[in-house]
């Protein structure tokens, strides 16, 4: 637990350092974190051993991570889009199936793809959100940096909510085929904890002109919070492992750290949020 908490607390320092620089550092972190959280997921299916899929996978998740391509577009001259970008990775992953003679097989070309996505755009929305543009709302300015910060609160909040709530009163297992150790009780638990201190956030920065909306979005993060922890935990479960990596002491690996926020940040830009 001391273990766990120290690296909770030296990590979250070290990434709200690179939230509040913004800009080049940020997006720098992120393709960093992202690059290591896919690395990840090659190993738990044992595909890292593959190195051409793998590093065209690679590619493929820096292409999709690319808030813009116009930089990519003028440097070759060339008229791209993320598109672009999935279909031409399908069509190498397919044809190196055939040059493998099928030890790479289709189902391994599909779980890089579905990876790629899963990663990709989770992580690219850290990135939208972070380098939103301001907005007024009734006479105070939000950022995207406010937003980005009110996101992870909530987030955190859910999470500590989840886990004191589940240890404390926890009885009715919410999935124990997934993940054994989560409870009803702890899950209530986060979603309470994660609207409070989304209404504290609201009532001292405003990230919101209405308070409902406030509270609809809180109820969104903190259910779609836990089920991308879910996400990951059924991965770990299907490939037999018990964290995604080692770089976190008592944590485990960068997806352990942020399947939450890579289900969460999507979902709510499709709502128009962030």
């Amino acid at each position: 637990m001391k273990q766990r908490l120290i690296t909770a607390v030296v990590a979250g320092i070290f990434f709200m350092i690179f939230v509040l620089l913004g800009g080049e550092w940020f997006e720098a972190f992120v393709y960093l974190i992202a690059t290591i959280a896919f690395i990840e997921l090659l190993r738990m299916r044992k595909i890292a051993k593959y190195k051409i899929p793998s590093v065209v996978s690679i590619l493929m998740l820096w292409g999709l991570l690319s808030p813009e391509l116009g930089m990519i577009n003028a440097m070759f001259d060339v008229h791209i889009n993320k598109t672009d970008i999935l279909l031409f990775s399908v069509i190498l992953l397919l044809s190196y199936t055939v040059l493998a003679k099928n030890r790479f097989t289709f189902e391994d070309a599909g779980f890089l793809l579905i990876t790629v996505v899963y990663i990709g755009f989770g992580f690219l929305y850290f990135l939208i959100t972070r380098n939103a543009q301001d907005v007024i709302i009734e006479g105070h300015v939000v950022t995207g940096l406010a937003k980005f910060i009110f996101v992870l609160v909530v987030i955190w909040a859910t999470d500590s909510g989840a886990y004191f709530f589940g240890k404390a009163f926890g009885k009715h297992k919410l999935w124990p085929t997934i993940s054994p150790n989560k409870t009803i009780e702890g899950g209530i638990g986060g979603l309470l904890l994660g609207c409070l201190a989304g209404i504290i956030f609201q009532v001292v920065s405003p990230v919101n002109a209405s308070i409902w909306i406030v509270i609809g979005v809180c109820i969104l993060i903190a259910v779609f919070g836990q089920l991308g922890d879910m996400v990951e935990s059924a991965f770990k479960r299907h490939y037999l492992v018990k964290d995604s990596g080692k770089i976190l002491p008592g944590h485990g690996g960068i997806l352990d750290r942020f399947d939450s926020m890579i289900f969460v940040f999507p979902i709510l830009h499709l709502i128009q949020f962030i």
